[in-house]
């Protein structure tokens, strides 16, 4: 999810400031906040459907019982999608090049998702100020949502904190990177 949230939404929106048609785009009468909006619907389409699809590989190979419902799956699913999105953005508006922007997404979305989050280490073994570290990943409260939905149900008084969490972390990227998209053009 990270990968497809954050790398390939860095990847294509650097390549359109790359190829000049970003620009040509920003100068159409849609608003910033459509164009980026609109760049990103794909690649949360495509991040519902991977979770979709790992999650029946989940459920019908492995056996993992699914506790909670889809609906409850797919709702955490895209809170998770945007701040993995908005990460993406806003590196692919203060990297323009591919190279970069994939450097970039790599060492703050890809590498945090997996040590830190709570995917490979219990957080609770790590040392304190990388615990503290960890509350600015989004892909910790991902983490801990899936355990509750897979193993527990739809026990929403601690899936809620959770998703309003990566709610606020995505509106931040949001924010950020449609503020440094419209001054980039200016600039």
């Amino acid at each position: 999810m990270t990968m497809i949230g954050t790398l390939l939404t860095a990847l294509v929106v650097a390549r359109e400031w790359e190829r000049g048609t970003m620009e040509a785009i920003l100068s159409t009468p849609a608003s910033v906040t459509e164009i980026l909006v609109g760049k990103l619907l794909p690649y949360f389409a495509l991040g519902l459907m991977t979770t979709t699809g790992c999650a029946l590989l989940a459920i019908h190979v492995f056996d993992v019982p699914l506790r909670g419902s889809w609906g409850a799956l797919l709702a955490l699913t895209a809170a998770f999608l945007v701040p993995a999105l908005g990460q993406g953005l806003l590196i692919s508006a203060i990297a323009r090049n591919q190279f970069v922007a994939a450097q970039v997404a790599l060492l703050t979305g890809f590498l945090p998702a997996f040590m830190l989050s709570g995917f490979l280490f219990e957080i609770a073994s790590m040392p304190w100020p990388i615990r503290m570290l960890t509350n600015l990943v989004p892909a910790r409260y991902f983490v801990s949502a899936l355990q509750t939905v897979f193993l527990a149900g739809d026990v929403w008084r601690v899936l809620l904190p959770d998703l309003l969490v990566m709610l606020a972390i995505g509106s931040v990227f949001f924010i950020i990177a449609r503020l440094r998209t419209a001054k980039s053009l200016d600039s």
